[in-house]
């Protein structure tokens, strides 16, 4: 596993623990996350966006490589067609993620 901000080690490994209120809890107040053509800016958003996209489908995420904020990693879970591979483009403000964008890749 690359070596990785402790912001997006936290998401990792609460993601594919499958722990909604610990995925929450690494995005910093005022986060966004753009997924699928979407920007999910509050937290009550995000909440929905973290039980459809990571829990519901129970994502488990395999980091590849790490430079510059970009992880790319391979996501597989409960969707047709996985595992697939997904760049996340991250910002992050000491522990927390202030912003993230997910895209295939």
């Amino acid at each position: 596993m690359p070596n990785l901000p402790q912001a997006i080690a936290a998401f990792i490994t609460s993601t594919n623990a499958h722990d909604a209120d610990a995925i929450l809890a690494t995005f910093a107040p005022g986060a966004t996350v753009a997924d699928d053509g979407k920007t999910h800016g509050t937290e009550a958003e995000i909440r929905a966006w973290i039980a459809s996209h990571l829990i519901e489908p129970r994502v488990v995420i395999t980091p590849k490589t790490y430079a510059d904020g970009r992880l790319v990693a391979s996501g597989d879970g409960d969707f047709p067609g996985g595992p697939l591979d997904f760049a996340f483009d991250f910002e992050t403000h000491g522990d927390a993620i202030t912003s993230v964008s997910i895209a295939p890749a």
